[in-house]
């Protein structure tokens, strides 16, 4: 049994910035914190004070956080990034909403003194006298204090403070995890109520010294001759009001969701999940039909969620394209219109989406990487709408003379031209690289249409059925936003945005198999018609081949997958070298091109090159980040591993930018998360010379002076699936919809006694449904009786945040 905590994080934009280049604009990007530890970076959004980035992310992490805080940065190239603002939610309130946060808030102004992190570690104990007693506090040592310093470090003492009396440590030189290891003693009154004040400052020579923090200690609930000793968290001073400053420094769209899940052991879940199955193995067969049910109680707005959970949880017992061969049924037989096939947010358009990320991502990134990477590099001014056209924008011609707007359209036209048939050309070539499991997927979906939709009349029905979630669900929204899609790091710009639009515009209408309809909506689409033209015919080759596979060959492609170790993630990455001994040693990072599997940890020279093995990946013990000051650069992180021999190792790599440092760390732990001998403890810095740089420890295999975030993860769609997770998250929604369930199955019993509901051989239709709400119950009660008590029920209010 285990608690769960995630956070669901969707930055949308923000307005009203203020202007911090001389050019009365800004370059914003966000900077997202769980507790001081950067865990997101949004892409830079240029030369504007009002930003989209609509970018959402999920990460997982302990239950025990704080706080979530949201930095508006303005980027600078030759000088250090400005601060906005920011917005801080705790954690207790976000706990208190589990429907979340949504809305606009305001952004509010950055206090040092309020920017504390880390933990100090202290014991304190009341010691009797014969006048009066005493109290003794003892400053052992800190951890993760906040880098105050140039060089990435800090120089901390601590300050005690007890009825006007005030002691202090000594200065610990260069270190954010400082070892003190000093006691003092303060005379108590009896019935004294004073606080002892901790405070944790850095020590300066010129200027003054900067706050790091502190912790206050009622003394009262000190009980004589019983010492009381543990890890402090540092504590910023007392909030100043800032109601003045509120709408000035702009405001941030958020959506923020916390969700804790306290998930049970695995044979809990079983009859839950063996139900769920039994009635997909059935299919419209089925006498109850829960997949029915459960879409018929699902509202729109958890709707995704809900398809999410759902594939994941029969991806993993292996019956995702059964599962989804149901719900294409379900939906055919209630569609009478060919034109709105699909076409709706059902359950089973929000499924199919999700399962093509879960499983194609890749495939999509090996068809559409190249062609979004030249159209971001050549940057090229493309526009069809005569309306839109703006010369001046084009440059000048070889002529030195504006070129026409009949010249710009063309040239535009041709462009458009060149990067819809490389597209073309990728996906027809691309039969063999999508995934078995995706292309036996397709096919029961061509054959369930066909089947629906007979006669020559509807011959294009069933390509468009798969053109309809290939490309108008999967392809073209990742054309448009390849930074969601992760087929680029940063957002495009004006221009390229508009190639990469103009270009998913003509890949739907090639998915629509060029039908009236979709040439009348736009017509200045025109000079595109003889590519889209040729194109459909390339589509329904493409299809025809794909959906053209039998079981034997699909079980074929699945078996030689299975012994392939799969990549988890791949990458170019720095390795740190070191060269000589002694005095005269130095390092440096050498580029090379790394893979991770689910066997180990592997590098080459370029990515076709010879690979070869680092680390296995079942000796990885921890992989945490470095100090920046170790290296004099960020972005650092550490595999902590033991080779062949049982002798520790760690092996050092440099990431670009924050977020693939994250990812790759993710990914690690992810990998390694059921290794025996994981790592409790571990040094931020390195060992250099005869001590530790972090904490200036001289035992190099002592314990850590930090503690490790091995559960600390960004989702990714190729996550490792979680059966009992997904599980519990279904539990939790049915659990919501149990009232509409129970009344469902009134309904089904009164016309079952009145006779007008037909019963079926075997098992009359209520049963399968009567085994889900006993299913239901029986989970309910192993909550209640597991330690932390049964789950919240979801309020149905959302708390929105307001200007």
């Amino acid at each position: 049994m285990a608690k769960r905590s995630s956070l669901y994080i969707r930055i949308v934009e923000g307005k009203n910035l203020p202007a911090k280049d001389i050019t009365g604009s800004s370059d914003p990007y966000c900077i997202v914190k769980v507790d001081n530890e950067p865990i997101i970076r949004t892409a830079t959004v240029w030369k504007t004070l009002c930003p989209f980035w609509g970018e959402e992310y999920q990460v997982h992490l302990p239950p025990t956080f704080h706080t979530v805080a949201f930095y508006v940065m303005d980027e600078d190239a030759l000088s250090r990034d400005d601060v906005i603002g920011k917005v801080c939610l705790p954690r207790d309130t976000l706990a208190s909403h589990p429907k979340g946060f949504s809305g606009w808030t305001h952004l509010t102004e950055v206090d040092p003194d309020e920017e504390v992190q880390g933990e100090i570690h202290l014991r304190l104990e009341v010691q009797p006298g014969t006048r009066a007693c005493r109290l003794r506090c003892s400053v052992l040592e800190a951890r993760d204090l906040a880098p105050k310093d140039r060089n990435g470090a800090s120089d901390p003492f601590v300050r005690v403070r007890y009825k006007g009396r005030t002691q202090e440590t000594s200065i610990v030189k260069k270190s954010c995890y400082p070892r003190w290891n000093e006691t003092f003693e303060f005379e108590l009154e009896e019935g004294a109520t004073e606080v002892l004040c901790v405070e944790t400052w850095d020590w300066d020579l010129v200027s003054r010294n900067d706050f790091l923090g502190k912790v206050v200690i009622d003394i009262q609930r000190l009980q004589v001759a019983q010492p009381e000793e543990g890890w402090f968290r540092l504590q910023p001073y007392q909030t100043k009001s800032r109601q003045h400053d509120e709408g000035n420094l702009g405001s941030l769209q958020l959506e923020v969701r916390l969700r804790d899940e306290m998930v049970l052991p695995s044979s809990c879940y079983q009859p839950l999940v063996q139900l769920l199955c039994h009635e997909v193995k059935l299919g419209m067969q089925g006498p109850g039909q829960l997949i029915s049910l459960i879409e018929e109680t699902t509202s729109t707005e958890c709707r995704q969620d809900v398809a999410t959970n759902l594939l994941k949880l029969f991806l993993g017992q292996g019956l995702a394209k059964d599962f989804l061969d149901l719900l294409f049924q379900l939906e055919l037989s209630r569609t009478s219109e060919t034109n709105t096939l699909f076409r709706s947010n059902s359950l089973a358009s929000k499924s199919m989406e999700s399962f093509l990320k879960v499983a194609g991502m890749q495939y999509l990134h090996g068809v559409l990487g190249p062609i979004v990477n030249k159209v971001f590099e050549e940057k090229k001014y493309v526009e069809l709408d005569p309306s839109k056209v703006e010369v001046k924008d084009v440059g000048c011609s070889g002529l030195h003379r504006p070129q026409t707007e009949a010249e710009v359209l063309e040239q535009s036209a041709q462009t458009l031209r060149a990067h819809l048939g490389a597209l073309l050309s990728a996906l027809s070539r691309s039969v063999r690289a999508c995934p078995a499991v995706v292309r036996a997927t397709f096919r029961q979906l061509f054959r369930r249409v066909r089947e629906r939709f007979p006669g020559a009349q509807h011959e294009n029905v069933p390509f468009i059925a798969v053109t309809s979630f290939l490309c108008l669900r999967f392809f073209s929204p990742a054309i448009m936003s390849p930074k969601l899609f992760h087929l680029r790091e940063r957002h495009a710009d004006a221009r390229t945005s508009r190639t990469l639009l103009l270009l998913a515009k003509a890949v739907q209408n090639v998915g629509n198999m060029d039908t009236p309809a979709s040439r009348a909506k736009e017509a200045w689409m025109e000079p595109l018609q003889p590519t889209v033209r040729q194109g459909v015919a390339q589509l329904k080759d493409f299809i025809t081949k794909l959906v053209d596979i039998e079981e034997k060959d699909e079980l074929d492609l699945q078996r030689t997958l299975s012994l392939q170790a799969p990549p988890v993630k791949e990458g170019p990455l720095f390795i740190h070298r070191t060269k000589g001994k002694g005095p005269l040693m130095s390092s440096s990072f050498k580029k090379l091109y790394f893979f991770l599997t689910t066997e180990a940890l592997s590098f080459a020279k370029t990515p076709s090159s010879k690979k070869s093995a680092l680390i296995k990946l079942a000796n990885i013990r921890a992989a945490e980040k470095v100090e920046e000051k170790s290296f004099g650069s960020s972005h650092v992180m550490q595999v902590i591993y033991t080779d062949d021999v049982g002798r520790p190792q760690t092996a050092y790599l440099q990431c670009k930018c924050v977020n693939e440092l994250n990812q790759w760390l993710s990914a690690l732990r992810k990998v390694s998360i059921n290794n025996t001998g994981l790592l409790g403890s571990y040094h931020p810095g390195v060992f250099r010379g005869d001590k530790w740089s972090c904490c200036h420890q001289k035992e190099k295999t002592g314990q850590g002076c930090d503690k490790t975030r091995s559960r600390v993860t960004l989702q990714e769609w190729n996550d490792p699936l979680d059966h009992d997770l997904e599980a519990q998250l279904i539990y939790r929604h049915l659990l919501g919809v149990e009232a509409m369930l129970w009344e469902r199955h009134r309904e089904l019993s009164r016309g079952a006694e009145a006779g007008t509901v037909p019963a079926s051989p075997g098992e009359a239709p209520k049963d399968s449904l009567a085994q889900l709400l006993r299913v239901l119950q029986d989970l309910r009660e192993a909550h209640s009786s597991s330690p932390a008590g049964s789950p919240p029920s979801e309020p149905n209010c959302l708390l929105e945040l307001q200007t």
